[in-house]
């Protein structure tokens, strides 16, 4: 079937290198199967952030990005470049899904709505698009634009809400045009899990104005109580008691995030229940939404990469994870393309989890360890490829023990599943998708450390565990995660594809 040694793709989410200190949660933890494989395994670090995976310079990695470019095999640019390459270059002044919508609002005086993440995490939105997106309403004279803000918590520190929200009133100000309508952390308004009742709590508050009644944006912010990523929906009302800023007909709304996963659920929900009353929706990058946004900007194309290669060959996979991570090693990991592939079969872990990750930092970890432990023993499956996601999940909390406990607990599960591979005659391949767990304080105002859940520019360890007798070479030079699909396609035996920029490390 393959000319090469079949393998184990293992994904350790979050899983970033950084020296051991009191920040550092995956130092701390205590881990003796990660410990041996980084001393007597070929290792490298690879880059996962900035230009070697697509993104600005200096930019976070983030998953989605991550197992884009493991699957690519070459940088792909991210939706958040090509958003600012539309701004730094005026183009979003004349962008076509653009000026007719806000020419029409100035025609017919009704209002334009933003909504989305405030904040600079660049993970799922940046908040200083807002400002160029102000200005250009501003100079077709659209009456009103109404922000509907969503704050943070996870891709920035837990109480950094204040100083986004600010930005964003700046940023209004200076366009003489604008203003916060409603408020809602983005526990409700971002929610992936399927929970309707959430997105509903949000959605309620953008439609009819239902949720806490307040002046400004800083009465909300005082009378939040559970940190910015559960700030229950509140509504800006005037001296009358009437929402400022509810979706009428006529209106347009603009989603501002660029990474189309978490705000999906409700764009489906507001588009259901707005569009059959005239209003119009644009999302700033496209989105996999049921229903068809039109995007200011267009995706780069992430094919030709590692399932294809697979899918020429004929070579069977198994791809695992749990809910959170399980289209990051199908969808992502394919390219964004949702197009069933004959020889994958796909592998959702669920099971009673409570929604706080830091009471049970283990997650489903036993039942995805169990999962590649019985994958690998087929011999009709060259290539397991699974996604272990406590340490980012856990890490995005914020709580140092709780992702502690989550690194180790996902040392049991690496040696679980290494002992089963060699049982198996299998090679394993560790790499992180990005930083996270390995930094959990951040300097807040004052140089005091306040916990930090977001990720990191840090590098990632790429660690190879040969199967027994399988002779690999030491890897040698720089990496980046554009090389982890062509080191995949080697160890089988494939030559990498010809899209590929990445190269085989081992």
């Amino acid at each position: 079937m393959i000319a090469g040694t079949p393998g184990v793709l293992l994904v350790l989410d979050g899983w970033g290198h950084a020296e051991p200190g009191e920040a550092n949660a995956i130092a701390a933890a205590a881990t003796p199967w990660l410990d041996h494989l980084l001393e007597t395994c070929p290792t490298v670090l690879a880059d996962a952030s900035g230009t070697a995976v697509g993104l600005l310079p200096g930019t976070v990695g983030n998953s989605e990005i991550g197992h884009m470019v493991i699957g690519a095999g070459r940088p792909v640019p991210y939706d958040s470049v090509l958003v600012q390459e539309e701004i730094s270059s005026g183009r979003l002044g004349s962008n076509e899904a653009l000026t007719p919508v806000l020419a029409r609002l100035a025609a017919t005086g009704r209002s334009l709505h933003l909504i989305g993440l405030c904040s600079d995490g660049m993970i799922h939105a940046d908040v200083h698009h807002l400002q160029e997106l102000l200005r250009v309403a501003a100079r077709f004279s659209v009456p009103a634009v109404h922000i509907h803000a969503v704050t943070d918590g996870r891709d920035v520190a837990n109480g950094t809400a204040a100083a986004f929200l600010g930005l964003v009133e700046s940023y209004a100000a200076e366009a003489g045009l604008g203003g916060v309508a409603t408020v809602v952390g983005r526990g409700y308004a971002l929610d992936k899990s399927g929970d309707l009742r959430l997105t509903e709590q949000a959605a309620l508050a953008v439609m009819y104005g239902k949720g806490e009644a307040v002046t400004e944006v800083q009465e909300a912010l005082e009378l939040n109580q559970r940190g910015d990523e559960w700030m229950p929906p509140s509504v800006v009302t005037d001296a009358a008691g009437r929402p400022v800023g509810v979706v009428e007909e006529g209106d347009a709304v603009l989603f501002t995030n660029f990474r189309s996963d978490r705000i999906q659920q409700l764009a489906d929900h507001l588009h259901e229940h707005l569009a059959p009353r005239g209003v119009t929706f644009l999302s700033l990058a496209q989105y996999d939404t049921r229903a068809s946004i039109p995007p200011l900007v267009h995706r780069s194309d992430a094919g030709g990469g590692l399932a294809a290669r697979l899918a020429a060959h004929g070579v069977r996979s198994v791809r695992i994870a749990e809910a959170e991570k399980f289209e990051h090693v199908t969808y992502y990991l394919n390219g964004r393309d949702p197009s069933p592939v004959p020889v994958e079969e796909h592998v959702k872990i669920s099971g009673e989890a409570a929604p706080d990750y830091k009471v049970r930092p283990e997650m489903n970890i036993d039942k995805v360890a169990e999962a590649v432990n019985a994958a690998a023993r087929r011999d009709d499956v060259p290539l397991v490829v699974a996604n272990l996601a406590n340490i980012d999940v856990v890490g995005h909390t914020g709580h140092y023990e709780a992702t502690r406990q989550a690194t180790e607990h996902t040392d049991r599960a690496v040696e679980s599943i290494c002992r089963a591979a060699r049982a198996a005659g299998r090679w394993v391949l560790l790499v992180g998708d990005h930083g996270n767990a390995e930094k959990m304080l951040i300097a807040a105002d004052g140089g005091t450390p306040r916990p930090y859940g977001g990720h990191t520019t840090h590098p990632v360890p790429a660690v190879l565990v040969p199967a027994d007798g399988q002779e690999v070479r030491r890897p040698a030079g720089p990496a980046t995660l554009a090389d982890i699909a062509p080191s995949v396609l080697s160890l089988l035996g494939i030559d990498p594809a010809p899209r590929m920029t990445g190269r085989p490390l081992w």
